[in-house]
């Protein structure tokens, strides 16, 4: 990780993306702690700032572009480049998989496909401008094809995650998207872009019910997102690896 890096974390206020926000603070950065309600978001960087962590309350709903411009342009007034952007923010939408309308995809792709675009598209100059720039996807083991269609698995039984599954795979084909792009285009080259699978992690969107600790699940992604100059672009990782796409 360079010195003093700027980093962006999307959905920050609760949960994986909180904990991502004070583990890479922990770790050096000046985290902006994206959150879509403001009041909720200054009260969660006051809590990491009262322990000595530097990291500032955002305005960010990844649904509102103009709200994604403004952020983008504090960024480049008060840091001039972005060298980490975590897209974390997330939703789901449960329902039996044939019951579920086209609506109900499509308020899940807003955020966990649609506004992920908005962000990255929006955050591309900042992170060309820096040295040394990563972008973390947050993804999920319902992402994986092979995993979701193994008989007997938790997600092959799940039958209430069709919008959410779908859309996380969808996420990682922007990942490799965009990591074929950087790699083409000059200028982009140094920006290495992963997806993480943090595994079922007990935050408000699985109800609490995951066997993992927030702080485990967000190791792969602070891991992602501070990788040397030589690690991987374009994959699909949790915290033992390659995880199976």
């Amino acid at each position: 990780m360079i010195d003093n890096p700027t980093a962006l974390v999307t959905g920050a206020n609760k949960g994986l993306g909180r904990e991502t926000a004070r583990q890479l603070a922990a770790a050096g950065a000046t985290v902006l702690l994206g959150s879509r309600d403001l009041r909720r978001g200054e009260a969660a960087a006051a809590e990491l700032a009262a322990a000595g962590l530097r990291v500032l309350p955002v305005r960010l709903d990844v649904t509102d572009v103009d709200g994604v411009e403004k952020a983008a342009e504090r960024i480049r007034r008060e840091f001039g480049r972005l060298d980490i952007l975590v897209n974390n923010a997330g939703g789901i939408v449960e329902s039996p998989a044939l019951s579920t309308t086209a609506a109900d995809v499509r308020a899940t792709y807003e955020t966990n496909v649609f506004g992920v675009v908005t962000v990255t598209h929006t955050m591309l100059p900042l992170l060309a401008a820096s040295a040394a720039a990563r972008i973390v996807n947050v993804s999920s083991t319902t992402a994986s094809l092979t995993v979701t269609s193994e008989p007997g698995t938790l997600y092959a039984d799940a039958d209430h995650i069709l919008p959410y599954a779908s859309s996380k795979a969808a996420l990682n084909m922007l990942t490799v998207q965009y990591a074929q792009a950087f790699r083409r285009e000059p200028g982009y080259g140094h920006i290495k872009i992963n997806s993480a699978s943090p595994g079922l992690t007990a935050t408000d969107l699985t109800h609490h019910a995951g066997a993992r600790t927030v702080e485990e699940g967000a190791r792969i992604i602070v891991k992602l997102a501070t990788l040397p100059d030589d690690g991987p672009s374009g994959g699909y990782f949790d915290e033992d690896g390659p995880a199976p796409w």
